[in-house]
């Protein structure tokens, strides 16, 4: 049975809904629209290095996780299929992390996306991942249904 579109969940958000890994870690997915996705992160004890400052594969992880919901947002399953990032400021134990996502363009099946890392206005980090279709069913969506 099709569920109604306007009951159907985006594709983005029940990818979000369930990851166990960006939950676990606190992350709260803010928004998500049509290419575009806003996340947030508290820093916490456990996230701190030995510098006394965030590891940076938090900051990673956040940007990643804000970047796969922006490229989720269209339906078909869609993975990293490269990702770099660049950091600008440290970040600390107790900050309030925010990341924004901007879809840059899409062809094929392949697309662009742009992270901005921030603590208020401060940029921490800027992320930018290539992503790539796979064609699959999104979560949430169940076999019977379509688009």
């Amino acid at each position: 049975m099709q569920e109604p579109s306007a009951t159907r969940r985006n594709p983005a958000q029940a990818m979000f809904d369930d990851d166990r890994a960006s939950q676990a870690l606190g992350i709260e997915l803010l928004d998500v629209g049509s290419g575009t996705a806003r996340a947030r992160m508290t820093i916490t004890e456990t996230m701190v290095n030995g510098h006394g400052i965030a590891h940076g594969g938090y900051l990673f992880l956040l940007a990643d996780t804000t970047f796969a919901c922006a490229c989720n947002s269209h339906g078909p399953t869609t993975v990293a299929a490269r990702a770099d990032v660049t950091f600008v400021r440290p970040a600390r134990l107790g900050d309030e992390l925010t990341a924004s996502a901007v879809e840059r363009t899409r062809f094929g099946r392949s697309g662009i996306y742009d992270v901005s890392v921030h603590r208020g206005e401060e940029l921490i980090a800027e992320f930018r991942g290539h992503s790539r279709s796979i064609g699959a069913k999104p979560a949430g969506e169940s076999e019977g249904e379509t688009r």
